[in-house]
C-alpha cells in the first residue's frame, strides 16, 4: 500500500497500471487518492464508525480536476474526520442531504402529496392552493428546512380581502406537513401552534322565485354546455363540479336516475340522485334525442375536453339577464343555487333528512352514530322531494 503525502506533485506522478492503484496521505489518516487504468484519479476518505471490528466505510470527496485539487480534497478530508470524531456518518449525512435536495424538495414532496388526495373536489382544491400559493414560495426548499415563518409568508401573499382561499391554502399546508409527519419525514410540523384564519361569514344569499326564473329563461343563450348545467344546477341542487363533470354512464333515463360515484363527490361518498321532469327534459336537449348515449361526457366542448368556461358563462348570463327588462339583480354566485335549492325544499315542507340525502351531506342528521347505524337511503322520500320542487319550478316558469 503506498503511502506518501499527496500533493499537487505527487498526484500528477501517479501512474496507471492494468489494476487501480491507492496513494493513503501519511499525515491524514483515511485520506487518499485512487488512479485507475484508464488514468481517472478521485479523493477519497476511509474510515470506520467505532472500533477495528467496524466495517470500514469509505466516503468519495470527487475526481481530481476543478474543484478538487490536492489541496481542496485535503481540507474536505479534514472536515470529514472531524465529522467521524464526532461520531456523525459522512455517507449518512451525504444520503440524507442528497434526499432532501430531491425527494424531500417542497415542490416534488407537493406533488406527491396531491397524488394520495382523496375526492375530486379535496384534489382540485389541493392542486390549485400549491401551485398557485405554496409552491412559488416555498419552491424546492428541502421540507426539513421550511420553519413557520416561510408559512407565514406564503399566506401573506394572499390578498387580504380573500378570506377563504387565505383559509383553504391553511388547510392543504396543515394537512400537507402533518402527512410528512405521519410518514416520518419531519419530525415536527412547522406549523404546529399557527392560529387558524378566521372562518368565512357564511353566504345567506338565496334567489327569489323571480329571480329563479331570470336565470333559467336567459341560461340557453349563454353557451351550449354552460346553459344546460346552470338548469341541471337548479333541477337537481348539486355541486357545480358534479353537474359538469357529468358522464352519460352516471344516468339512467328509464330508471331516471343519476348515479354519482363517491371519486367525483367533495366528502367520497356516494350520491344517488332522482331525475325529475325538468332535469331529464334538459339532459333530452343536450343528447338531442329521448334516448341518451351510454358514454363519454355529458359537457364536452368542441374539443371533447371537459367545459371550464364558468367565468365567461356567468358574466355573459348577468349580461342578458340585465337586458331582460325586469331591472336590476343583486350580485349572485352558482352555488347560491344549491342554496336556493335547499332553502326551497324547506318552504315546501320536505323532510330536513331527505333535503340532506339529495344535497349529499354527512353532518346534521347523518353525522355521529345516527350515520353510522341509519342506512335508510332516502330514495323515495328524494323522489317525491325533487318532484315537489320539480312542480314548484315548474309553477314558478309559467308566471
Amino acid at each position: 500500500m503506498a503511502t506518501g503525502r499527496i500533493s499537487k506533485e505527487t498526484v500528477g506522478r501517479l501512474q496507471t497500471n492494468s489494476a487501480a492503484a491507492f496513494l493513503w496521505d501519511d499525515e491524514l489518516k483515511g485520506f487518499g487518492v485512487r488512479v485507475t487504468s484508464s488514468g481517472s484519479k478521485t479523493y477519497v476518505f476511509q474510515y470506520r464508525m467505532g472500533g477495528r471490528e467496524a466495517k470500514t466505510q469509505r466516503y468519495t470527496i470527487g475526481r481530481h480536476g476543478s474543484p478538487w485539487t490536492a489541496a481542496t480534497a485535503r481540507m474536505e478530508a479534514v472536515r470529514i474526520f472531524t465529522l467521524v470524531r464526532q461520531r456523525a456518518n459522512p455517507v449518512d449525512m451525504d444520503k440524507q442531504r442528497r434526499r432532501e435536495a430531491v425527494e424531500l424538495a417542497f415542490a416534488a414532496y407537493a406533488d406527491r402529496f396531491a397524488k394520495s388526495c382523496t375526492g375530486k373536489g379535496w384534489r382540485a382544491l389541493v392542486d390549485r392552493s400549491l401551485r398557485l400559493h405554496l409552491i412559488p414560495v416555498l419552491g424546492h426548499k428541502p421540507l426539513t428546512q421550511i420553519v413557520r415563518s416561510d408559512i407565514v409568508i406564503a399566506l401573506d401573499e394572499i390578498p387580504r380581502e380573500q378570506i377563504a382561499n387565505r383559509r383553504n391554502v391553511f388547510a392543504v399546508a396543515r394537512r400537507l406537513f402533518r402527512w410528512a409527519v405521519s410518514r416520518g419525514d419531519i419530525k415536527i410540523s412547522p406549523m404546529e401552534g399557527m392560529e387558524t384564519p378566521k372562518a368565512v361569514k357564511p353566504r345567506e344569499r338565496w334567489l327569489t322565485d323571480k329571480e329563479l326564473r331570470r336565470i333559467w329563461n336567459a341560461a340557453p343563450r349563454t353557451h351550449p354546455c354552460f346553459g344546460p348545467i346552470v338548469r341541471l344546477l337548479l333541477a337537481t341542487g348539486q355541486r357545480r363540479e358534479e353537474v359538469s363533470g357529468l358522464s352519460w354512464s352516471e344516468l339512467d333515463r328509464k330508471e331516471r336516475m343519476w348515479t354519482l360515484p363517491g371519486e367525483r363527490t367533495k366528502n367520497g361518498e356516494p350520491n344517488y340522485i332522482p331525475l325529475n321532469d325538468l332535469a331529464v327534459a334538459e339532459l333530452d336537449r343536450v343528447a338531442g334525442a329521448e334516448k341518451w348515449p351510454t358514454r363519454g361526457r355529458t359537457f364536452a366542448t368542441s374539443t371533447g375536453g371537459a367545459f371550464s368556461g364558468f367565468a365567461k358563462g356567468k358574466l355573459k348570463l348577468d349580461s342578458l339577464i340585465e337586458e331582460d327588462g325586469e331591472g336590476p339583480m343583486p350580485p349572485w354566485r352558482l352555488h347560491d343555487l344549491r342554496r336556493t335549492v335547499a332553502t326551497g325544499f324547506q318552504r315546501l315542507g320536505v323532510r330536513f333528512e331527505a333535503t340532506e340525502a339529495i344535497l349529499n351531506h354527512v353532518g346534521g342528521s347523518r353525522a355521529g352514530v345516527a350515520g353510522i347505524y341509519q342506512r335508510h337511503d332516502w330514495k323515495p322520500e328524494k323522489i317525491d322531494a325533487l318532484r315537489v320542487w320539480n312542480a314548484h319550478l315548474q309553477e314558478t316558469l309559467s308566471t
